[in-house]
């Protein structure tokens, strides 16, 4: 199977259970024995989203067409997980309850919000690295404070002062870092989403304050096309792909789609690519833009050589323009002229 065969056995597998024609589809090659299962493992392990396969393989009754040590290493993997995402849960419970002790509302995002929302049929699917919540700004000092307080030290040091989120804090015996965020997406788009476009229409469940369905549809699609680069390097997230799927089953996505009126271009590309790949029918523009970008997007993944120094030159393009806003910020904001002191000082050194 080349890249682009794995890639799109596993996106359509993560549907089965939704789509007949996809679970049809899935079945006739298991049937064929034509699955290369060391390059599933190997792609769906790097796209997070091994025991998500897993798991919908055993739901469509499945894994007979699996080899049976391939069934075991699934097995004792997505046991791992679902026990790490249950120290996780518990551990944003203990969080949200020193929080909302001193009169702080955390609003969890990402695959922790997700996970408290109940998304996931099981648990176990959902690989998540770090806690993210996001409070006011009024909120953000106090926030950390309180959690270094609490037996919380910073984890990384290379993180800027100015970035989205505070450094990812870490406390011993918890199994997750902590990312307390100040902003939602990265600095130049966030004015058009962030804390005040979240906050009047939060799901409150069992205590804890997620971002509604609609808007965790809306953050999952910025979080990949802005903050990952996704839109720049025409790359697709599969976890990303798999969240969306399942949010877009909890909303009307046409509505979403026509109350948008920012980031239409980078929705709508994802949704479009989304659609490939896990060969789903979620409403989106069939336009210029879609099309060139799902043509690249091909391009991409036909031509090993191709993609990589296309997504080599975009890391330099994307390098140097970090650097350009840094020198320019650096001239009338403090926080910026600190962190160039710091990374000249870096450079000095060697």
């Amino acid at each position: 199977m080349t890249y682009k065969e794995t890639l799109f056995f596993i996106g359509q597998s993560l549907t089965i259970n939704h789509s007949n024609k996809n679970k049809i589809a899935i079945e006739k090659q298991l049937k064929e024995n034509s699955v290369d299962w060391d390059a599933v493992v190997k792609v769906s392990t790097g796209h997070f989203v091994f025991p998500a396969l897993y798991c919908n393989l055993k739901r469509a009754n499945f894994l007979h067409y699996l080899p049976e040590d391939l069934v075991n290493y699934m097995v004792h993997i997505t046991d791992l997980n679902r026990e790490r995402n249950r120290k996780i849960i518990a551990q944003a419970k203990e969080i949200n309850e020193l929080l909302l002790a001193n009169n702080i509302t955390p609003i969890f995002l990402k695959g922790t919000g997700n996970l408290l929302e109940g998304l996931y049929e099981d648990i176990g699917e959902r690989m998540v690295g770090d806690i993210d919540f996001i409070v006011s700004n009024k909120e953000y000092l106090k926030t950390i404070n309180i959690l270094k307080e609490d037996g919380y030290d910073i984890l990384e040091h290379n993180v800027a002062e100015f970035h989205r989120h505070y450094p990812s804090l870490g406390k011993k015996h918890n199994i997750a870092g902590v990312e307390v965020h100040k902003r939602l997406l990265r600095e130049k788009y966030s004015p058009k989403f962030n804390y005040f476009h979240i906050k009047d229409s939060l799901i409150k469940l069992n205590n804890f304050h997620l971002i509604s369905n609609k808007n965790q549809f809306h953050y999952s699609i910025l979080v990949h096309q802005f903050n990952d680069y996704g839109i720049d390097y025409n790359t697709i997230s599969l976890r990303k792909s798999y969240d969306i799927f399942l949010l877009s089953k909890k909303i009307n996505v046409e509505k979403y789609l026509q109350d948008l009126i920012l980031f239409n271009n980078e929705v709508h590309c994802f949704i479009a690519i989304q659609n490939k790949i896990l060969n789903t029918s979620l409403p989106c523009l069939n336009n210029h833009e879609t099309r060139k970008h799902i043509n690249n997007y091909y391009k991409l993944l036909d031509n090993k050589n191709y993609r990589e120094k296309f997504h080599k030159n975009t890391k330099a393009k994307i390098i140097t323009l970090k650097r350009i806003n840094l020198l320019i910020n650096s001239i009338y904001k403090k926080e910026y002229r600190d962190w160039l002191v710091i990374k000249i000082k870096e450079k000095l050194r060697f």
